[in-house]
């Protein structure tokens, strides 16, 4: 026997040992579940499943990194909340648009996806009760806030339950992979304007035209031997279409920030988040008034972005995420102290921390 061929010995009985433990875990998960049940509680555990992942990179000796044990856990994670009770999500869809890359990232293959037409759907199926939860856009690295979900928080009664950072490479793409034969490009706003340099530079002539997301542009690009689309390599791979040119980003670490909405926020973890609009008055010092409890408890203020006020003209509301859970006393303290100072006060949620940024490979 050769040596590699004892290697590969050594390998199989590995992964039948693998397998075995794996079959375990699951029988443990579906016991779990069966208490969740009795106990009226919800499949899915943010904060439980957190810490799993925390624990896991923190005993990981390597030569394993840390990137590839999460996406193996996740999976894992994702098969163990199967077989509890399946669990469903809405994304901005179709497939391959980078919200389902993200809710993939976040929720692992073994759940029960749906591909929505726009953002207005996912909030509204997930407030439906059609699904367990939703994956939204919030903010781009380089475009800025996505307004259309901003503007949808002022008006749902769900929560953020978690984060997701991804990195997002667009790929010009089209059925022959020609450059010559693009008379038209399909992209969404946000793409677009992620690759406006580039596009200015290399195809100034082509008119684009502005669809609902990357898959939807991609789809379009399949049925047209003269179109074009902005879209991921997993839309490419997905319907069939040939690249053009790879990352005709503008700016190198293209960042998509998402938000995993439901029902419910989490516990707390010890890396948190907390999400809060307001509105004040139109008097003088009134916002660094109401920033002044958070400032005060030396709690860190991570984003502050303004909209407009649908219902009233020139005043503007204020979306602020912060450090910490709502149930940690110094934060607890300066939330209640920030909506006696307000005019409007909404508490969007509370929840962990993503760990950093994914790549969507």
């Amino acid at each position: 026997m050769t040596e590699k061929e004892e290697i590969r010995q050594q390998i199989n009985a590995l992964d039948q040992e693998l397998v075995t433990l794996l079959n375990r875990r699951q029988t443990l998960a579906q016991a779990i579940g069966r208490i969740k049940v009795q106990a009226g509680q919800r499949t899915l555990d943010f904060q439980r499943e957190e810490e799993v992942l925390a624990q896991l990179m923190r005993l990981n000796p390597g030569p394993l990194s840390h990137a590839a044990l999460k996406n193996i856990f996740r999976e894992i994670i994702s098969a163990s909340r199967q077989i509890q009770s399946p669990l469903s999500v809405a994304f901005l869809g179709p497939e391959a648009t980078f919200s389902h890359l993200a809710a993939l990232k976040k929720f692992g293959s073994s759940t029960r996806f749906g591909p929505l037409l726009s953002i207005h759907e996912v909030f509204v199926e997930v407030e439906k009760g059609n699904f367990d939860y939703g994956v939204v856009p919030i903010e781009n690295s380089t475009e800025g806030v996505v307004n259309d979900t901003l503007d949808h928080f002022v008006e749902t009664a769900l929560n953020i339950c978690g984060e997701i950072f991804l990195e997002v490479s667009h790929d010009l793409v089209s059925k022959s992979g020609q450059r010559q034969d693009i008379e038209v490009i399909y992209s969404h706003p946000q793409a677009y304007g992620q690759c406006r340099r580039w596009l200015a530079g290399h195809l100034p002539e082509i008119p684009n035209i502005e669809v609902a997301s990357t898959g939807v542009a991609a789809q379009k690009a399949a049925k047209n031997p003269n179109a074009a689309a902005i879209a991921s390599a997993a839309a490419a791979s997905l319907y069939d279409l040939r690249v053009v040119e790879r990352r005709i980003e503008d700016h190198p670490g293209n960042v998509t920030h998402f938000f995993v909405i439901g029902p419910e926020s989490p516990g707390p973890t010890g890396r948190d988040k907390t999400s809060i609009i307001f509105a004040v008055d139109n008097i003088p010092g009134a916002l660094y008034k109401t920033l002044q409890p958070i400032a005060d408890r030396g709690i860190n203020m991570t984003r502050i972005v303004s909209r407009p006020a649908k219902n009233e003209i020139w005043r503007y509301l204020f979306f602020v995420d912060i450090d910490g859970h709502q149930e940690e006393p110094q934060v607890k303290t300066a939330l209640e102290e920030i909506e006696a100072l307000s005019a409007h006060f909404q508490l969007l949620g509370s929840f962990p921390r993503a760990a950093g940024v994914e790549n969507p490979s």
